[in-house]
């Protein structure tokens, strides 16, 4: 039952990242994503389609705090404040992932994928993303159950869903 929800994940995965391609394309917009729980998952899945260099600008792999702090410019006193875990992180990564590339739209992941890691106020599972378009911020908690590989592989595919969702949504 297992390789049956992977496989069907991994095609809606594909299936997503075909429509984005197009939408992007059809706005002459770059992607630069800022992936820590899900180590470039998102980058990968979208350089696996032939052409993605007419839209995907860059992934920013910022798995460690100083990583975030260096290639992201997240403040570390954010980091400290709230977590790397959180809300106001996944903002500033989706933002610094703006400033720091020429992309006008940006995702963001950062996630406890486990096993460990966990805390009571974020359980294995938990992860925020934040998006960015021309005209937005917008950002959102996530809990998902499942091992490590679950859990990444339903963030990469819900922050590509959720920015279609965005831009789907922007007028233009």
């Amino acid at each position: 039952m297992a390789d049956t929800h992977t496989h069907t994940q991994s095609m809606q995965t594909q299936q997503a990242v075909t429509r984005l391609s197009h939408l992007l394309l059809q706005k002459q917009w770059m992607l630069a994503s800022a992936e820590s729980c899900t180590g470039g998952m998102v980058a990968a899945v979208c350089t696996d389609l032939a052409g993605s260099s007419a839209w995907f600008e860059r992934g920013f792999v910022t798995y460690s705090n100083a990583a975030k702090i260096q290639q992201l410019g997240v403040d570390a006193a954010l980091i400290s404040q709230n977590g790397a875990v959180s809300e106001a992180v996944a903002r500033a990564m989706a933002q610094g992932a703006l400033l720091h590339s020429k992309a006008q739209v940006t995702l963001a992941i950062t996630g406890v994928a486990g096993p460990a890691g966990g805390t009571l106020d974020k359980p294995v599972g938990t992860v925020w993303f934040a998006w960015t378009t021309p005209q937005r911020l917008h950002s959102e908690v996530r809990h998902f159950e499942g091992d490590r590989a679950a859990v990444r592989q339903a963030s990469a595919l819900h922050s590509l869903l959720g920015l279609l969702s965005l831009i789907e949504s922007t007028p233009t």
